[in-house]
């Protein structure tokens, strides 16, 4: 796939730790503001990390979001590795319902962020705002797209979505709950009972054929449930012999990439500009261009299917 998918590139800038006050959360709330150096009207994604990693992962895909226009705001959760929160502390139990209100808190603190980063201020989009995530990251961000976290007991799931948000990405994202989880997953995320029913926010789900999860029964295709199990208006893109890192998408030289592939990575940001850039109202023709170029492809790395 050419260059041509997407917008030209341009320098970024990148300032941490921008701090926001959380009171009730334990820890005031963290986050890594990664921006295009130059520009206006600068969309904005708001990206939720998988579990135990922080604001310093996922450099592959921010610094190409940026470079390529995005204004990337990216949260340090409670289960992060940089915050050593002890498994027995009170909050362990609510972390996934945290991770929602760190990403709703950044939300509500886009003036703050504005002036606390510089250069910056009077530049972002805010009728254009994506939320996107990885693993644990992706139901954080699905929670905002509609996503609703099922009681084990009751079956009901409160409706924490996020007028704000217009469209998503969901990488490597855990599927339904119930029967396809393993023993080990029921007895240890709870949370892991995610309704797609009301998932009606636009989105791209990016599943691995070779994400072969511990926590489910049901194999690689589980990743795929946020596709599947949600309304219309979703696109899927399938990478062929991608793991849960889906090639490296964690950080440059992850330790946990069990699946190094550079073109995999170079694909994914690629793909995910474009279908970005589509659903949020700036320019379909990269992402139609991007898929059209995929099908063609004589060796594809994936295939993307849309309903």
């Amino acid at each position: 796939m050419t260059e041509s998918a997407t917008a030209t590139s341009t320098p970024v800038v990148s300032i941490k730790p921008v701090t926001l006050q959380a009171p009730g959360r334990g820890e005031d709330l963290r986050v890594k503001v990664t921006a295009p150096a130059i520009g206006q009207g600068l969309p904005i994604i708001v990206f939720s990390h998988g579990f135990g990693s922080s604001m310093d992962g996922y450099g592959p895909l921010a610094d190409f979001w940026a470079a390529h226009g995005f204004v990337v705001v990216q949260p340090t959760h409670l289960d992060s590795r940089a915050l050593s929160v002890p498994t027995a502390d009170p909050r362990t139990p609510r972390f996934w319902r945290f991770r929602v209100e760190d990403m709703k808190r950044i939300l509500d603190r886009l003036e703050l962020l504005e002036t606390g980063v510089p250069h910056l201020a009077g530049r972002l989009d805010r009728s254009r705002i994506a939320a996107a995530g990885h693993s644990f990251g992706g139901q954080t961000a699905g929670n905002l797209l509609g996503l609703r976290v099922l009681d084990p007991d009751t079956g009901s799931g409160e409706d924490l979505s996020d007028s704000r948000i217009t469209a998503g990405v969901l990488l490597a994202t855990a599927g339904r709950g119930g029967a396809g989880l393993t023993p080990f997953a029921v007895e240890n995320f709870p949370y892991l009972n995610p309704s797609f029913a009301d998932m009606t926010t636009p989105a791209l789900v990016v599943a691995g054929d070779r994400d072969d999860s511990p926590l489910t029964v049901r194999g690689p295709d589980w990743m795929a449930d946020p596709y599947h199990l949600s309304p219309g208006g979703k696109s899927l893109l399938t990478l062929f012999g991608a793991e849960h890192s889906l090639g490296g998408i964690a950080g440059y030289e992850a330790r946990e990439t069990t699946d190094e592939n550079p073109g995999r990575v170079a694909l994914i940001q690629r793909l995910t500009t474009a279908y970005l850039r589509h659903a949020l109202g700036i320019d379909g023709s990269g992402w139609t261009r991007a898929r059209k170029e995929l099908a063609q492809s004589a060796d594809p790395l994936g295939s993307i299917e849309s309903r």
